[in-house]
């Protein structure tokens, strides 16, 4: 791939379902004032996508975001953020499924239970058939996979930009105000609470894909990069914009409660932009976005089931996963890899029946992943000085840390309901990768003195979210204590953070294994598996 199309595997994974849904949501739970969960999410984002550009930069290797830490911190950091890695990209491809289910009852009746805004069966087995179809596209070739990609993707960037345009013209500043509820209505902690748990950190997600497939970009030094940079800074302001022409084409008749008050049968409520054009008598628009609303899952689908084969195949490489993972078959593609996440995606769609179900979920584990990033630049600038960086972070003692807060911010405001459920997946990761490993006579020996801050991190992230402010859910009686007052806990997590950043930076591995590790990765990743070249 080239920069068009490195960008477009970072565009196409950002501009998803998102965009369809968030909007609406981020409304309902922070009133206009959702606009700033944009601004403040997008803020962050940017911040990480600089991180990412750097690494992606000085390492361009396949399922690159899974391999940062293993470089830096050797094999137990490798095993716990590569793990966050393929869990949160694995995931991506069924809550896409689900965003084409609840547009698509539109026409088809049946898939979807407004109601109980969950799937029905019939819908549950067209999902499954729906990710079957993103595993076969993915046997393609990486060539013809990125043309085809690259078609999608200029579908899913001209509708956005075409209802931005047409929505302003039925901008109202008493919309904009949320009619009876007020610009803020539930102060500021929903605004952060709304960043996690209504889908704005979900559809900034994405900006790494280009990462993930860095061994099969030209030039990849240059161009992915730049690829993250274009990426992450177009979506965040399709996203800002999408967000103030629904809160001000909404009509106004609908706000006597405000946005909170929408009934959730209502149709704004199950396919919002779709039905705000229909109500402002756009037909033809709203066409156009209800086939829109297959269209982008479907693309940030496809995407995701590629980068989740080549996460996985980037942890078998590293020896954490059964080295199945690694075969290829001719064409490059990681066959094994490409198969399981499939399968494991799946898994998700049992306890998590909806859209909204899930997303909490995927934004803590994705920041989780992106948290291992801001660790390894600082590992990199302290014991990389000379490594070439086609790319290079400026004020990098200072946006390294705010970018490591940043992300532990987002889990934060994810609250103890996600947070919890996170951790028992985890273990769970752990327990299976240290089976798989306890069979490989070639596993990496477990460095613990480089992670002796990882334990700490989980465990307190953990302690510092149940005491605080955020349960993440309607939650009764909430799991988190509130002791950690507003505000303060702001000042809690960024201490804790530096703490950890620091700490990490003065555990790192030293030049001469960071070298070792680097001469690993750079071994020419050829096509193998039974019958095929190792």
């Amino acid at each position: 791939m080239g920069l068009i199309g490195a960008t477009f595997s970072s565009l196409t994974s950002i501009i998803g379902s998102g965009w369809l849904f968030a909007g609406f949501i981020a409304a309902s739970q922070a009133g206009p004032a959702a606009i700033y969960g944009w601004l403040i999410g997008g803020l962050c984002v940017v911040v990480l996508a600089l991180v990412h550009a750097e690494l992606g930069g000085m390492f361009p290797v396949a399922g690159g975001t899974a391999r940062f830490p293993h470089l830096a911190f050797g094999s137990v950091a490798g095993i716990s953020f590569g793990f966050f890695s393929w869990l949160q990209a694995v995931a991506v491809a069924p809550i896409e499924c689900y965003a084409v289910m609840e547009y698509g009852q539109y026409y088809w009746h049946g898939i979807y239970n407004p109601s109980t805004s969950k799937i029905t069966g019939l819908g549950f087995g067209m999902t499954i058939l729906l990710m079957a179809i993103f595993t076969a596209i993915n046997f393609m070739a990486m060539r013809l996979f990125s043309k085809v990609n690259t078609g999608i993707m200029w579908w899913k960037l001209a509708v956005p930009v075409l209802a931005i345009i047409v929505l302003f013209f039925f901008f109202k500043s008493k919309s904009f105000q949320g009619g009876g509820g007020g610009f803020m209505p539930f102060g500021l902690r929903a605004v952060f609470a709304a960043i996690p748990g209504a889908g704005i950190v979900f559809s900034y997600l994405g900006f790494e894909q280009a990462d993930q497939l860095a061994g099969e970009i030209k030039d990849p030094q240059k161009n992915l990069p730049r690829a993250i940079i274009i990426a992450c800074l177009t979506g965040t302001l399709i996203y800002i914009l999408a967000q103030i022409v629904f809160l001000g084409a909404t009509p106004v008749s609908l706000l006597t409660h405000g946005f909170q008050g929408i009934a959730k049968t209502n149709p704004v409520a199950v396919y919002p932009f779709a039905a705000v054009a229909g109500l402002a008598g756009l037909g033809w628009l709203a066409v156009i976005l209800h086939l829109d609303a297959f269209i982008s899952p479907f693309g940030t689908g496809l995407i995701y089931q590629t980068s989740t084969s080549r996460i996985g195949y980037g942890l078998a490489r590293n020896r954490y996963y059964p080295q199945v993972f690694a075969w290829t078959d001719r064409n490059g593609v990681p066959w094994i890899s490409l198969i399981f996440a499939f399968l494991f995606g799946m898994i998700f769609l049992l306890p998590f029946p909806s859209w909204q179900a899930l997303v909490g979920l995927i934004s803590s584990a994705s920041v989780l992943m992106y948290a291992g990033s801001p660790l390894s630049l600082g590992a990199f600038r302290k014991a990389l000085p000379d490594w070439p960086r086609p790319y290079r972070m400026p004020a990098s003692l200072v946006m390294g840390p705010l970018a490591f807060i940043a992300a532990n911010l987002i889990i934060y405001w994810s609250g103890m309901e996600v947070v919890w459920k996170l951790g028992i997946v985890i273990v769970l990761g752990y327990a299976l990768i240290g089976i798989s490993m306890a069979f490989d006579k070639e596993r990496p020996p477990l460095d613990w003195k480089s992670a002796q801050w990882l334990p700490v991190y989980l465990i307190g992230m953990g302690i510092i979210t149940w005491q605080g402010q955020f349960a993440g859910g309607a939650v009764a009686p909430p799991v988190n204590t509130g002791h950690i007052h507003l505000y303060w806990d702001l000042l809690v997590v960024s201490g804790f953070s530096l703490v950890i950043y620091f700490w990490a930076k003065a555990a790192a591995l030293p030049r001469a294994e960071i070298d070792v590790l680097i001469a690993k990765q750079g071994a020419v990743e050829e096509p193998s598996g039974p019958g095929l070249r190792h």
